[in-house]
């Protein structure tokens, strides 16, 4: 049995694509292979077309919220990800500040500086 949905997985597709990048969204799709595709497909699925496919929080709000929870993960491969997607729904430099603020407040100043090394990195590479 299949629990593949194509329609779930092309709204999610559309959403990651325009929140991450096309580019990076089909490099990272042709970079799986059969042991990592299906989860890739899940992730779009379930990640960017249920999570992210409904109009009840923007696009930009739910990058803010993103930035917050992976910073307070400490994942910051993917929260270098998360911040070019978030200047992309149109989070501004201070507002990035302000989101770096709230991690270093809530879960350390050492994070919150890890938080402004990834973010200095992603805005000089958009030239901001």
């Amino acid at each position: 049995m299949s629990t593949f949905d194509e329609d779930l997985f092309l709204k999610g597709l559309k959403q990651r694509k325009a929140t991450l990048g096309a580019e990076y969204v089909e490099n990272n799709l042709a970079a799986a292979d059969e042991f990592t595709l299906p989860f890739q497909e899940a992730m779009t699925a379930w990640c960017w077309g249920f999570g992210w496919g409904d109009d009840v929080i923007d696009a930009k709000t739910r990058s803010m919220m993103n930035l917050s929870m992976i910073g307070a993960l400490g994942k910051m491969s993917e929260w270098e990800l998360h911040c070019r997607g978030a200047l992309n729904n149109g989070v501004t430099k201070e507002e990035l500040r302000a989101i770096i603020h709230v991690i270093a407040i809530y879960c350390g100043v050492p994070q919150g500086l890890e938080c402004f090394r990834a973010a200095r990195k992603v805005l000089e590479e958009a030239g901001l």
